[in-house]
């Protein structure tokens, strides 16, 4: 090792935990930035793409900070896994919560009172009864994280009404800092974050949404399990994604891939925890595997390789679309992203919405969220460009999208735009879409009839259009940013600058065509290789292989062994030594100790055996 390097981490504590506890020699983007706001003793909001490590921002400042953390997670299996990939590292971590028997719980809790843990994971109901508070005040508490955090805020995609009463943390622990993470927030859910778990007094880190990448593509559904096949047919060989929007339908398509020579597996909340981690072991492990799943799968995964994700159904929100298909390609090699979208579908979530125990402006606000999904699908503009602006940032075309490689039909509708733009002003924009609609085609409701919309200039201006036009039409509007929903959440419509300045033809915009029927459009780009240049495959069999046997002795996945990151970086390191063992990325003492004779010899023997 470097004198400098070795001098760097010994002056800078963040620096050796990362390196002597999880083998890592540098953070990631944004890693330190949040770490550093930490150790100040400041809060922090920390918004961060799927697959940037989100877990390190509070793991290692709470190494070096020592005492003890609490870390906030809604996933009871997500919260074991962490922590037997914790204790695997060398660190002291423990989790209390309902689906381990009380001995266990009892047990857990006396090393907390001892100071002998670090990090104890608790869903927030557990944390935030009574007697748990009472009994962490009493200790040395020095750092809070809560992950997951949108689930705190009525506007994020997966609001809990358990995380509302996080907001106490700051008063009961006054002098501790807090850290939120989350990879799906847009604006008003960052602000509603940040007024209701930190009264607004906290620094909100947020690093880029792009994953470059991935490409993008959507398509109207026609033969789904036949444009299924097809597609993974062109990702012959390699790890995929496939998400359904039920349980029966996840086996279903299981068994329909299988039948026709693809090896696919089932994974959802309804199969017992054996056989969710059995599967969840078999991705991991073997090549070529596809997962369909419903949304209980992906949290905490950590896969580089997968080379794609497939939508067989609408998600629920841009942001849960966000988050999941970014599950694809963390390796930063080319992987695809692919949705297929139908009536049925919006038909489907709109139930799903109006179902829901919430109140009529979550609803209300659940239902703006969707129509801007479908603002997505529809749009004929880039998808990335739409997708990135949607989290507040701007972006060029892409030129790795459908509508940038292949473009839809598209139609100038800037004189359509200009009418809906028209009704919007002259009804105040206080309305949402269905009213707005109603103005242009001339429909005397009972809601247009009593604030006197029917006398508006541009009332039946729209007639020579349908509704399902009209609806289009807006969707693709807020999804271009020309129109934004009401940020307070109340259902109505208001136009951007970037409106107006449409409204003032200073400002062009094109719609996408939809002709009934249509082809599918072709697809391009070529396969890539199935795996990293170099990279003797069988050498990397062998190490999963291994790190599975030691799965199953532990009883956790596979991945908290070793990541495939680090079995990637082994295969192609070979070392012979505990020395040049240690420098495998993601290799720390614990797990230098515990595991490095094993695989050192698994290596080899491969050697011996003329393979490497």
């Amino acid at each position: 090792m470097p004198v400098q390097a070795a001098s760097m981490r010994a002056d800078d504590p963040k620096r050796r935990v990362l390196k002597d506890v999880f083998g890592f020699d540098n953070f990631r983007p944004g890693q330190s930035d949040v770490i550093e706001t930490l150790l100040a003793g400041r809060h922090v909001l920390a918004v961060m793409p799927t697959g940037a490590g989100k877990s390190l921002c509070y793991q290692v400042p709470a190494l070096v900070l020592g005492g003890l953390t609490i870390v906030v997670s809604p996933l009871v299996a997500l919260m074991q896994d962490q922590v037997a990939a914790l204790r695997l590292a060398g660190v002291a971590a423990d989790t209390i919560n309902s689906s381990i028997d009380r001995e266990a719980n009892v047990a857990a809790w006396r090393r907390v009172a001892l100071g002998q843990t670090r990090l104890l994971y608790l869903a927030p109901e557990r944390l935030m009864t009574e007697r748990m508070l009472e009994a962490l005040a009493r200790l040395d508490v020095s750092l809070i994280a809560v992950d997951e955090a949108h689930c705190i805020s009525q506007w994020g995609p997966a609001f809990r009404c358990e995380y509302e009463d996080l907001s106490r943390l700051r008063d009961i622990f006054p002098g501790v800092p807090i850290i939120a993470l989350t990879a799906t927030a847009d604006e008003g859910t960052r602000k509603d974050i940040e007024a209701r778990l930190f009264a607004e007094r906290v620094e909100t880190l947020v690093l880029g949404f792009d994953r470059p990448n991935i490409k993008l593509g959507i398509a109207a559904k026609q033969d789904s399990k036949r444009q299924l096949l097809d597609f993974i047919e062109r990702h012959a060989g390699r790890s995929g994604i496939v998400y359904c929007l039920s349980r029966k339908k996840t086996e279903e398509i299981a068994a329909f891939l299988e039948k026709n020579g693809v090896t696919a597996l089932a994974y959802h909340a309804g199969m017992s925890k054996e056989a969710r981690d059995a599967n969840q072991n078999a991705f991991m492990t073997l090549s070529g595997v596809v997962m369909v799943a419903t949304i209980a799968f992906g949290m905490g995964i950590d896969k580089p390789d997968v080379a794609y994700v497939f939508h067989t159904d609408m998600p629920g929100s841009l942001e849960a679309y966000y988050q999941e298909i970014g599950r694809a390609g963390r390796d930063g090699r080319e992987a695809e992203a692919h949705m297929l979208f139908g009536l049925g579908d919006i038909r489907m979530r709109r139930l799903f919405i109006d179902d829901e125990d919430a109140s009529a402006e979550h609803k209300r606000r659940s239902h703006g969220r969707l129509d801007t999904l479908i603002g997505y699908c529809e749009t004929a503009q880039c998808r990335r460009q739409v997708l990135l602006g949607y989290f507040g940032e701007e972006a060029a075309p892409c030129g790795n999208c459908d509508n940038c490689l292949d473009q839809a039909p598209r139609a100038d509708g800037g004189a359509q735009a200009r009418l809906i733009l028209a009704a919007m002003a002259q009804s105040g924009q206080r309305f949402g879409a269905g009213h707005v609609i109603d103005i242009l085609v001339g429909h005397e409701t009972e809601k247009i009839l009593a604030r006197g919309h029917q006398k508006l200039a541009c009332f039946g201006s729209g007639v020579a259009h349908k509704k399902d036009f009209w609806q289009s039409l807006i969707r693709q509007l807020v999804a271009n940013g020309f129109v934004e929903p009401d940020p307070g959440g109340h259902g109505g419509l208001a136009i951007s600058e970037k409106g107006h300045a449409l409204g003032r033809d200073e400002a062009s915009f094109h719609y996408r065509v939809e002709a009934r029927g249509r082809a599918l459009r072709k697809m391009r780009g070529q396969e890539a290789l199935a795996g990293a240049e170099g990279l003797d495959a069988s050498l990397l069999a062998v190490l999963k292989a291994l790190r599975l046997r030691f799965a199953k002795e532990r009883q956790v996945p596979a991945y908290v062994v070793f990541s495939d990151r680090t079995l990637i970086d082994m295969a192609e390191r070979r070392p012979s030594d505990i020395d040049a063992f240690a420098e495998v990325n993601g290799v720390g003492a614990a797990k230098l100790k515990e595991f490095g004779p094993a695989f050192l010899a698994a290596i080899s023997a491969h050697r011996a055996d003329g393979s490497v």
